[in-house]
């Protein structure tokens, strides 16, 4: 192991606050004259199929844990999963069943060795340990905190305020999540600044089961595509860290301006002192921000699939929004049919969830067919000449004629 200072002064990099600093640095130079490597946790609750960018912040920190000799857990949360963190909620979160938990957790497993060590990860599921808790345990575990402190939490204290409903199964969350640190008899856990109260009771729980108690590093937190909410997948504003190369690329090239030094900052891999430059840039105003996007993309797509599909995945956005042409690969939607109305077609290219929103986005000027805008929510395409239906910005769908007697070339025309 490196000597405690170097790797605090490491570990110290892009982290909001590490709580309390004089305990994490006892606990490094306690490692290095024992050789006893600290367990480093951090909790993913599969709410959600795959993992995304915001995610990757904390998954670099624990790769840098490991770097520095550390054993690091990433714990999958298969059982409050089943809860749902209430953090930053206005109201309950829906609750999952096991069977959508266990799906999301096995993307979650295939995804993260994009960036941890898989030799060096030590992956657990929460549920070993909860499911078998007796229910005299678990009055147990209630009986070692306060409603009065957990109160004490933002938004389960405006909630309260104003008389919003607050189950008890949300209260729980709070008190399994550091049952987590008592079972791995964790030394530090990492989190978003929004699970800091969650951190900070699992050290009161683990001083209630003679532990020492674990240091608390918070990180930032990543503003989704939109620039204002966290990223999430539920809000439908994140980069997924498995999605196809073009796809990082175009959602890299459309978050706002004001966001990008953020991005810049906190998932990218370009060197430091070229990011203070291009952040220096953009506030004077003397670089277009598009030409700063781009590098950021490409560095994205090259983390998650190589360099060379960043540089197609660069070509493929020129190819679709500079160029205005089609994708060189289209998906095909093939049609048991001589003729299909349009309204029908975006539904089942699965485009729109309805007919009802098919028709709100050909008003709204989303719909093109073969390069030219449709607004008519009555049009029909029919066998004839090829036919590429674009929907938005960048999704495609060849159109493929199969009725039977028709001749010649599969396509489609209006």
């Amino acid at each position: 192991m490196l000597p405690a200072r170097q790797q605090l002064d490491i570990l110290r990099r892009g982290v909001e606050e590490i709580i309390p600093l004089d305990e994490f640095e006892r606990k490094l130079e306690r490692a290095v004259e024992s050789g006893r490597p600290l367990v480093v946790k951090q909790g993913f609750d599969a709410t959600a199929p795959d993992l995304h960018l915001g995610h990757a912040i904390s998954l670099r920190k624990l790769r840098d844990f490991q770097r520095l000799g550390h054993e690091v857990v990433f714990l999958i949360g298969d059982f409050t999963g089943m809860i749902g963190d209430p953090s930053g909620r206005s109201e309950a979160r829906r609750r999952l069943d096991r069977e959508a938990v266990l799906q999301n957790a096995e993307t979650y497993k295939s995804q993260v060795f994009a960036i941890l060590d898989p030799v060096k990860t030590r992956v657990e599921f929460n549920s070993r340990w909860c499911e078998p808790l007796r229910f005299t345990e678990v009055l147990d575990l209630t009986a070692r905190y306060t409603v009065a402190r957990l109160l004490e939490r933002d938004d389960f204290r405006k909630r309260f305020e104003s008389r919003r409903p607050i189950s008890l199964l949300e209260f729980m969350y709070p008190l399994v999540q550091a049952y987590d640190s008592v079972a791995l008899r964790a030394d530090v856990e990492l989190g978003g600044t929004d699970q800091k109260f969650n951190l900070l009771v699992a050290r009161d729980i683990q001083r209630e089961f003679g532990q020492e108690p674990q240091v608390v590093v918070t990180l930032p937190l990543l503003p989704g595509t939109d620039g204002v909410e966290k990223m999430s997948k539920s809000l439908g504003n994140h980069i997924g860290i498995a999605e196809p190369p073009e796809v990082m690329f175009g959602k890299t090239m459309s978050i706002p301006d004001a966001v990008l030094p953020l991005y810049l900052r906190l998932v990218s891999e370009i060197e430091p002192q070229v990011v203070q430059q291009h952040i220096g840039a953009l506030e004077r105003g003397t670089v277009n921000p598009s030409t700063i996007k781009r590098e950021l993309g490409r560095d994205i797509v090259r983390q998650f699939h190589g360099a060379a599909a960043a540089q197609a995945a660069e070509a493929a956005f020129d190819r679709i929004f500079v160029q205005h042409a089609p994708p060189e690969e289209v998906p095909q939607l093939v049609v048991e049919a001589a003729r299909i109305g349009l309204v029908a077609a975006i539904v089942q290219a699965g485009f729109a969830s309805s007919n009802g929103e098919a028709r709100r986005l050909l008003r709204q000027g989303a719909v093109e067919l073969d390069g030219q805008r449709i607004a008519d929510e009555h049009a029909t395409v029919a066998a004839g000449i090829p036919g590429v239906l674009k929907v938005g910005k960048r999704r495609f769908v060849r159109l493929v004629f199969r009725a039977p007697g028709l001749g010649g070339p599969p396509g489609g025309s209006r």
